[in-house]
C-alpha cells in the first residue's frame, strides 16, 4: 500500500474517532451502530470473501460474545474486559468444535447447516438458567457513549488490519486457494480443514467482539436477539455490497447501507424495509461484485459497466 493511501485512510480514522466531540448524541448512536455492522462485515469477509464459506452461523458467535459479558457482568459480577475474555473463548470453542464437522460441507449444504446453528442456540440458551432463560439479562448500564464510539472504532481498524495481513499472508494465500479450488489447494499442500477452522475461528472473533460491545451498550440481551438470524443477513448483505474479498469493500458497504437505511428510516417510515430492499437489489444487479469492482473497473468502462451487468442478468 502506497504512503498516500496509507496517509488518507489515517485522516479518515482520526476523524471517525473525533466525531463524538464535535457531533451530535445521535450521530454518535448512529456511528456505534453502523461501526459494528462493519466490524461484522468484515468478520463475515473472512470465511465468506476470502474463504469462501457463505456462513450464515456468524450471528452464533456475536450472541456467545453478548453472553459472555451479560453473563460475567451480571451473574459473577466481573468487569466489562474479563466478560469479553469470556465470550471470546466461548467464540473461539464453539468455531472449533462446531467447525470440524461442519466445513467438511460445501455450497448450500454448508449454509443450511450453519443456518439452523442459531436455531440451536436460542434453544438451548432458553432453558439455561445461568442465561436468563427466555426472559434473558439485564447489564448494569453505564451512560458512556463516546466510550462505546471509541471501542466499535477501535475494534473495526484492528478487523480491517487483519484483513491487510490476510491479503499479504501465506495463511490468506492458502485462504483464496481453498476459494477458488479447494481440490487444487489441497494438492498444493494446503492443509485446507485446519486453515478453513482457523478463518471460522478468527471470523468468529470479530463477531463475538462486536457483541460483547453491543450488549454492554443496549444493556439488555434476550436469546432472540442475541442470536437473530436476521443479522447474519445484514452482515452478508453489507459484505456483499461493498465487495467480498476485498480489504475495504464491507466496511464502505456496512457504513452506506446503513446511511441509507438511517435516512430511509427517518424520510418514509412506513416504506423504509422496502426501499432499503430495492436499493440492494439494484446493487446486486447492477453491480454484482460489489462497490470495490465497480471503483476499480469504472475508469475504463465507464457507465457500460453497468450495462454488461444488466445484459449479463438478462434484464
Amino acid at each position: 500500500m502506497s504512503a498516500a493511501r496509507i496517509g488518507l485512510c489515517a485522516l479518515v480514522v482520526a476523524v471517525l474517532a473525533a466525531a463524538p466531540w464535535f457531533g451530535s448524541d445521535v450521530l454518535v448512536q448512529f456511528g456505534i451502530n453502523a461501526l459494528l455492522l462493519a466490524v461484522l462485515a468484515q468478520g463475515w469477509n473472512i470465511i465468506g470473501g476470502y474463504t469462501g464459506y457463505a456462513s450464515f452461523g456468524n450471528s452464533v458467535f456475536y450472541g456467545l460474545g453478548s453472553y459472555g459479558v451479560a453473563i460475567a457482568m451480571v451473574q459473577w459480577e466481573l468487569p466489562f474486559a474479563a466478560g469479553l475474555a469470556f465470550g471470546l473463548a466461548m467464540a473461539v470453542a464453539f468455531a472449533f468444535l462446531l467447525g470440524l464437522p461442519v466445513l467438511r460441507l460445501k455450497g448450500h449444504y454448508f449454509a443450511i447447516a450453519t443456518l439452523a446453528l442459531a436455531q440451536v442456540m436460542i434453544a438451548i440458551v432458553s432453558n439455561v438458567e445461568l442465561a436468563g432463560q427466555n426472559i434473558g439479562l439485564v447489564l448494569p448500564p453505564l451512560n458512556n457513549d463516546p466510550l462505546f464510539y471509541e471501542l466499535a472504532l477501535g475494534l473495526l481498524v484492528l478487523a480491517t488490519l487483519t484483513i491487510y495481513w490476510l491479503t499479504r499472508s501465506r495463511f490468506g494465500f492458502g485462504l483464496i486457494a481453498i476459494r477458488e479450488n479447494e481440490e487444487a489447494a489441497a494438492v498444493m499442500g494446503v492443509n485446507t480443514t485446519l486453515y478453513k477452522v482457523l478463518a471460522f475461528a478468527l471470523s468468529g472473533v470479530f463477531c463475538a467482539l462486536a457483541g460483547g460491545i453491543h450488549a454492554y451498550w443496549i444493556t439488555f440481551l434476550d436469546p432472540e436477539s442475541a442470536f437473530d438470524i436476521s443479522l447474519n443477513v445484514k452482515m452478508i448483505i453489507m459484505a456483499v455490497f461493498g465487495g467480498p474479498g476485498t480489504v475495504l469493500g464491507p466496511v464502505v458497504g456496512a457504513l452506506a447501507l446503513s446511511a441509507v437505511s438511517e435516512v430511509l428510516s427517518s424520510e418514509v417510515t412506513g416504506l423504509a424495509s422496502l426501499f432499503f430492499g430495492l436499493v440492494v437489489v439494484a446493487a446486486v444487479v447492477l453491480m454484482p461484485r460489489g462497490l470495490a469492482d465497480v471503483v476499480r473497473r469504472f475508469r475504463k468502462s465507464g457507465w457500460r459497466y453497468f450495462a454488461e451487468n444488466i445484459r449479463a442478468h438478462r434484464i
